[in-house]
């Protein structure tokens, strides 16, 4: 990847519940991840606050991964 190309977030955690999900690129929408079998949802009532901030690069190399 070139230092040109927009990088996006593939994974997101909320900070706020725990919820956890992952982006589907097929369905094009954001997944809530399962770890051993159980759907990581949080607090469906949540205003969530995704750990996608500042210190996220979206313009970089590959050395770093597109998680949040």
């Amino acid at each position: 990847m070139s230092d040109g190309q927009l990088r996006t977030p593939t994974k997101r955690t909320c900070e706020r519940c725990g919820r956890i999900e992952r982006w589907d690129r097929s369905e094009e929408t954001w997944r809530v991840v399962r770890e051993e079998g159980t759907p990581r949802v949080g607090n469906p009532y949540c205003i969530h606050e995704w750990d996608i901030n500042g210190a996220f690069a979206p313009f970089g190399d590959d050395t770093d991964a597109a998680e949040a």
